[in-house]
This record gives C-alpha cells, sequence and structure tokens, in this order.
C-alpha cells in the first residue's frame, strides 16, 4: 500500500535514517486500522515480565498464552506488538508477516528492590533473526542508573539502526532524587521525551502528565512563558512540542487498570493534545477476547477521527 501524505509528511522528519530504518517506521504507520492516519495504537505484553503472569493474566486466563496476544492485536488492528523475547520469539514464524512486531529488549521484574533499573534480556540481532520492525528500550531518566541506560540505549540505537530497525523508547523518570508525584510531573514528562529525542527515538513513549510542576524554579519558568498546563491536552501538546516541536512520534502509555469511560476521556484528551497514539496493554488484554477488541476499536476511531 502507498504511503499517505500524512505519513510521508511524519517520514521527512527521519530524512536521516537508511533506508530499512524509514520502511520500518512507514510499515508502523501503515499497518492495522490506523493504516495511513499517522497515528499509532500498539499492543505492549511485557507486563508479566514486569509484574508477574497471576497479577498480568489471571483476570483473563487465556493472556497465559503468547498466541492469545498475536491474535488479540491483529484482531484489534493494532499498529504493532511488543513484548519480551520469549512471548515474540514463540509466535514469531506465524505471526511476524500479520502484524509488526517490537522486541522490547531490557525489562525489569518487581522481584528487585533496588534502585529502578532495567537488564537487558535480549539482543538486536534476536529482533532481527525473528523478523521485527523495531526494538523496544526503556530508561528512566533521574534513576542512579539513568547514565548506564543512556550508554546502553546509544549502542542498540547505533546497532538496531544498521540492521534497518526502527527504535522505541519508553522514557519513564523515576528513582533517584524524584519523588513518586515527579515521575509525572508535566515539567519532568517533557524533559523525559525530549531525552529520548536526544538519544535518536523514532517513536517516543511516555505517560500521561499531571499538572503537577516538580519544584518551585520550574513552576516560575511555566509561568513567566505561559505555558499553559491546566488540561491534559495542553500538557500532551507541551510534550509533544518538546520532542523536537512536534517532529517525533510521541505515544502515551495506557497505564494501570481503569474503567472505560475513564479511559476513553483519557484517549480523547490525548487526541485533542495532538498525541500521535496510545500504547495499551493491561486495559485490553485482560477484558474478555471481544470486549477487549471492542475497547480498541473505540481507542482507534477516536485517532481515526481526529
Amino acid at each position: 500500500m502507498k504511503a499517505t501524505d500524512k505519513v510521508n509528511e511524519i517520514l521527512s522528519w527521519y530524512s536521516h535514517e537508511n533506508s530499512g530504518t524509514l520502511e520500518n517506521i512507514e510499515r508502523l504507520l501503515m499497518s492495522g486500522y490506523l493504516s495511513g492516519t499517522g497515528k499509532l495504537v500498539i499492543l505492549p505484553v511485557d507486563q508479566g515480565f514486569e509484574h508477574g503472569p497471576a497479577k498480568s493474566f489471571a483476570p483473563n486466563p487465556e493472556g497465559y498464552d503468547p498466541d492469545y496476544h498475536f491474535r488479540f492485536g491483529i484482531e484489534a488492528g493494532c499498529n504493532a506488538y511488543a513484548a519480551p523475547l520469549g512471548f515474540l520469539q514463540h509466535g514469531a514464524k506465524e505471526y511476524a508477516n500479520k502484524i509488526p512486531l517490537i522486541l522490547k529488549l531490557n525489562n525489569s521484574d518487581s522481584l528487585y528492590s533496588g534502585d529502578p533499573t532495567q537488564t537487558m534480556t535480549s539482543t538486536v540481532d534476536d529482533a532481527a533473526r525473528i523478523g521485527c520492525a523495531a526494538v523496544g528500550f526503556s530508561i528512566y531518566p533521574g534513576s542512579n542508573s539513568s547514565p548506564q541506560m543512556y550508554e546502553e540505549l546509544r549502542e542498540i540505537t547505533r546497532e538496531a539502526k544498521s540492521k534497518g530497525l526502527a527504535v522505541v523508547v519508553w522514557s519513564y523518570p523515576r528513582g533517584g532524587n524524584l519523588k513518586k508525584e515527579d515521575e509525572t510531573a508535566i515539567d519532568v514528562v517533557a524533559y523525559a521525551a525530549h531525552i529520548a529525542a536526544q538519544m535518536g527515538a523514532n517513536i517516543i513513549k511516555i505517560k500521561p502528565p499531571s499538572d503537577y510542576i516538580s519544584n518551585d524554579e520550574m513552576k516560575s519558568i511555566y509561568e513567566k512563558n505561559n505555558i499553559s498546563i491546566s488540561t491534559l491536552p495542553d500538557r500532551v501538546a507541551h510534550c509533544v512540542k518538546s520532542s523536537f516541536n512536534g517532529k517525533r512520534i510521541v505515544i502515551f502509555s495506557g497505564g494501570p487498570a481503569k474503567g472505560t469511560d475513564e479511559i476513553m476521556k483519557e484517549i480523547k484528551d490525548i487526541s485533542k493534545g495532538g498525541g500521535f497514539g496510545s500504547i495499551v496493554g493491561r486495559n485490553s488484554f485482560q477484558r474478555p477476547f471481544k470486549e477487549g477488541i471492542s475497547l480498541m476499536k473505540d481507542i482507534m476511531n477516536i485517532y481515526k477521527e481526529s
């Protein structure tokens, strides 16, 4: 399928990339129900590794089966499916040509009690071997491990792009001197998005930010420069602007499980603020199959109509 004008405009922001990486960014944008719109809805299933199987899959036991998530992502019309190595390689041979895959290269587990960090659990070669379109990598700006994570991301980005893969960065501030409320503070989240863009991310994943500002100095800067943050659409727009004036794809996490009305209001606000899409995991796959598919279609229709 030929790329649309909107997709070609987005690709022009990445003209520095090699042809293979550009082709995979285009593939992500031209796949699924939102093909050609310039919007993305991605299914992430890294929660089993992060939080444990019972907490992740017991609400919908079909989710224990790796095949379930491939079928779910395809039926829902997701632009891509992201997961750690085990789940992806289990079904890649059968499904990689039906939905673009994103291999989450580093992961953490809830059994670890130290300062927040993630450990490399697979390689770029693994992603190429199983036919992925992109690799995913988490960084924790503010963590004591952030310098090491930045160095790892630098090398992962270089290697992935040399093999023609796109790079998706989960940029989640946490750890170090950051308080819990700082993790979603608007100034901190916008900073995290900017760091990911500077590191060479093709797609940036951040959390929807709150209207909290992390300290008095930043508060005075926001007030002096009349940066509007009173509504979620305002805050989304600021994060997108902080990512090279909107010339990087910025998508937003779905977060903890919540009610349908709350989900839909948040998606509408993200879309209104100019967000490029969402990455929706627990709020979709923890529901029965048909209910989860219906929710994903409703989410995609909001982005499509925008």
